[in-house]
């Protein structure tokens, strides 16, 4: 209806008779209406949306030349039924079969534009559906490896922690139960806490100590140890088991060297960091020593804190020695 007025508002100027305009402009309206649903629904979707370029030239060239035939007809049809073959009588515009094509394609060509914002927009919403499905798909990739990474990480503290309790038990040792105790509240924080993206630093030291007094147990006067703190937020939080897999390497690739295995431990905390040192004494070897521990380490830290962590891993002292900076 909007096109129709339109076309008798257009077609009507400088004529004095506005049912004779109403009847031209209604001739227009099927090829108009033709026009314009061929391009919205046949044109752009299949031809120029997927970029079949050579074919949508083609069509609209097909679909031009039908149009203009259709134009001329509708005004001959115009002069033989509303003009009487009076030439004279037609509205001046109606006479200009130039300036009536214009007009039907300037319809269609609003009616395309908004066709072709509508399938942008519809593009644009199934794009951010799909960069979100994406993400998700990625978040749900990252949670499950590092699931896989922890999976990894409990059986292998366990297996070393059982080997320990195993030599006290076959001495019968009065440490026995003292271990036992130990290994029960590492077990609570492997079991419990380990499975949260975060816990208290101030957690993740007393579990090292934990560890710690289970080799001294096992080590006795062959075990000199240091583990100082500096300057703990006890607000501070970090992944679990992040550093404690450090530790238990330093002892389970440690050599002990003149008939003691040495081990030094640093942790400080200063502003939106964390610095962690470990020295242990080793033996220079030709086959890699890291184990899985180190490496799933380094795995986690790639996904835990990407491009936020520094980590520094030297083999070829007498000394095995590892730095790590965590930044928040």
């Amino acid at each position: 209806m909007g096109v129709l007025l339109f076309f008798t508002y257009l077609f009507g100027a400088d004529s004095k008779n506005f049912n004779d305009t109403l009847w031209f402009a209604g001739f227009l309206m099927p090829i108009t209406i033709a026009v314009s649903y061929v391009s919205v629904y046949k044109l752009i979707p299949d031809y120029l949306v997927k970029k079949r370029y050579a074919l949508f030239v083609l069509y609209s060239s097909y679909t031009f030349i039908v149009s203009v035939y259709l134009v001329m007809v509708s005004i001959f049809f115009s002069l033989i039924y509303i003009s009487n073959f009076k030439y004279e009588q037609m509205a001046p515009a109606t006479k200009n079969m130039l300036f009536v094509i214009t007009a039907v394609y300037l319809v269609a060509f609003i009616v395309s534009a908004f066709k072709l914002l509508k399938l942008n927009f519809k593009n644009s919403e199934q794009n951010s559906a799909l960069k979100t499905k994406i993400l998700d798909t990625q978040l749900k990739l990252k949670e499950q490896e590092l699931n896989y990474l922890k999976m990894q990480i409990h059986p292998h503290f366990l297996f070393n922690t059982l080997n320990t309790m195993y030599g006290f038990a076959l001495k019968k040792a009065d440490e026995t139960p003292e271990m036992i105790l130990k290994l029960s509240n590492l077990l609570d924080y492997l079991l419990y806490q380990a499975d949260k993206p975060f816990v208290l630093l101030t957690e993740e030291i007393a579990h090292i100590k934990d560890y710690i007094a289970l080799e001294e147990m096992r080590f006795n006067d062959t075990l000199k140890i240091s583990f100082k703190t500096t300057n703990i937020d006890i607000t501070q939080k970090i992944a679990p088991m992040l550093l404690l897999p450090f530790v238990e390497n330093s002892f389970k690739h440690g050599f002990i060297k003149h008939g003691v295995l040495s081990v030094n431990i640093n942790l400080t905390c200063k502003p939106n960091k964390i610095y962690f040192s470990i020295i242990n004494t080793s033996k220079k070897s030709k086959t890699p020593t890291n184990g899985i521990g180190l490496e799933n380490i380094k795995k986690r830290l790639d996904l835990l804190y990407a491009n936020k962590y520094s980590i520094k891993i030297d083999d070829n002292t007498p000394n095995f020695k590892v730095e790590l900076i965590l930044n928040f």
